[in-house]
């Protein structure tokens, strides 16, 4: 999800001017990974120190300190606005040779873009990630002062007004009235062991072994949400989404696409996840599936939060962002929602009446994430941005797109009320939340990022209500810089748990394996 962060003048001079000034120890910058055809990737693992570099931290000082000045720019916004466009063409055969351009008619280009500050895991002054020191290069040490420069931004100001008419809205579901039904809190499980954790794949982007960029014009993206779309098949939903003109680090750029939506037949995991198809807009070119407004303070963008499936309709809950703050981290939302598609995921539709507003930034089910079990689908949720507790809440199965049917999980009942009375799941701030049912073992896993500790955790239980086990670290933005996401394969099976991760800097997504005892 692209991340568009503005800070404070008097904290961004404060920040600009003394965080150059102590530069970390060199490190090493070894050859990235490249892939089959020879095209380099990113490697988000943290580099090695330089054992010849110098162990002190040099006195660098910036040439030049830019300063962001806003100013106000009105910016009309039709109400309703344009419909989406559903232009869709079928996915052609890949080529025999998976080095071989797709489109060549296109004349796409592909490899690596610049390399990223410091090497290919190098930190950027904002980042999507919690946990990361954002260390600063600069072109060497001098005794200079540094030139300063007023860098003027637009800060919209959305003014609506009136759209076309836009298709009639259906009516309302008939309200329900759930009963106040009794729930089991069982036994809290040990938390889990994780006895190691590796890198399988990188996924997306230049040199990965889909070759997105060439393929979909896929360059950056992130996140990587996995579901069971139907038996032998998964989907895997992405975030913010640039094409060629993206450059690390982090997301933005040009051909920006909100979300896009990829499908894999792969079973064999253990040497990395082989993308088959993306639903596209025309060849070679992956379609933005949950229109969004792109309007900073009015709609930034529309980012997918899960996605499940009931019988041959595919779901998936979205989260609609206002704008991102100046907090790296952190995000207000207009609502949390729920989509549909009825033609296994080419086009979707956002159901007017299947969502959670965000009123006063309040709102505790605005990340959500969503799973069918049984005769229930269970909802997991977070507020916006990464300070919230997780809470829970259950519909039947026929019930899922209305709102007035979800009943919340307070202390041990299923209830019919207010979502901001649902009872925290587990201590802590949470993010990203991915949950899955490991039939295999009877027993539910949860995994998100811990923002404070700067790790993407993994706790259990015997029941979707808890209790939850001690949280397990699978991964520390230690060792991989500005990570986040954590989204759980349904798959997984055994001792394997596969799970994908998304590191800001080089703005991809990686698929990696923790073995569990």
């Amino acid at each position: 999800m692209a991340r568009r962060h503005r800070t404070p003048l008097t904290v961004l001079a404060l920040v600009s001017s003394i965080l150059p000034l102590f530069a970390l120890p060199a490190q090493a910058s070894p050859a990235p990974p490249v892939n089959s055809c020879g095209e380099p990737g990113f490697d988000p693992a943290v580099e090695p120190p330089d054992p010849d570099a110098p162990q002190l931290p040099r006195i660098d000082i910036p040439p030049v300190v830019k300063i962001p000045l806003p100013y106000p720019e009105l910016v009309p916004v039709p109400v309703p606005g344009p419909a989406p466009d559903n232009t869709r063409v079928p996915q052609e055969p890949l080529p025999a040779d998976p080095c071989a351009d797709p489109c060549p008619d296109l004349g796409l280009a592909t490899g690596a873009p610049d390399a990223l500050p410091g090497g290919s895991s190098g930190s950027s002054g904002s980042s999507g990630s919690a946990g990361s020191s954002g260390s600063a290069g600069s072109s060497g040490s001098s005794s200079y002062l540094p030139r300063v420069e007023l860098d003027p931004q637009p800060e919209p100001i959305p003014i609506p007004v009136p759209g076309a008419p836009g298709a009639p809205v259906p009516p309302a579901p008939p309200r329900e009235n759930p009963p106040f039904e009794p729930g089991t809190v069982t036994a809290r499980p040990p938390a889990p062991a994780v006895n190691d954790v590796e890198l399988v794949s990188q996924l997306t982007g230049p040199g990965s072994e889909n070759r997105t960029d060439a393929r979909w014009a896929v360059h950056g993206t992130d996140l990587g949400i996995v579901w069971e779309t139907r038996p032998g098949e998964v989907a895997l939903a992405f975030g913010d989404t640039f094409g060629l003109e993206w450059t690390p680090p982090g997301g933005a750029g040009g051909d920006w696409r909100s979300n896009v939506l990829a499908f894999s037949r792969d079973t064999d995991l253990a040497d990395g996840l082989t993308i088959d198809a993306m639903v596209q807009d025309s060849p070679c070119h992956a379609a933005e599936i949950l229109d969004a407004r792109h309007v900073k303070n009015f709609e930034t963008t529309v980012i997918p939060t899960s996605g499940f499936a009931i019988g041959d309709r595919q779901y998936l809950s979205y989260m609609s962002v206002r704008r991102w703050s100046v907090v790296p981290g952190m995000w207000y939302t207009n609502h949390g929602g729920i989509a549909y598609s009825d033609d296994h995921g080419q086009t979707w539709t956002k159901d007017p009446h299947a969502r959670w507003d965000n009123v006063f930034g309040l709102g505790r089910f605005q990340v959500a994430t969503m799973l069918p079990h049984g005769d229930h689908v269970y909802m997991f949720g977070t507020p916006n941005g990464r300070v919230g507790s997780v809470g829970l809440a259950r519909v039947p199965v026929d019930d899922v797109l209305n709102p007035s049917a979800y009943q919340y999980w307070v202390h041990d009942r299923w209830m019919p009320v207010f979502e901001q009375l649902a009872t925290p799941l587990a201590d802590g701030a949470a993010s990203e939340l991915s949950v899955r049912f490991d039939a295999g073992r009877g027993r539910w896993q949860m995994s998100y990022l811990e923002p404070i500790a700067g790790e993407i955790v993994l706790r259990e239980s015997d029941s979707p209500q808890g209790a939850w086990s001690d949280a397990a670290t699978l991964v520390r933005t230690s060792d991989y810089p500005k990570a986040y996401g954590g989204f759980m394969h349904p798959w997984s099976h055994g001792a394997d748990l596969y799970f994908t991760v998304s590191e800001w800097d080089s703005y991809n997504v990686y698929l990696m394996r923790a073995r569990l005892n």
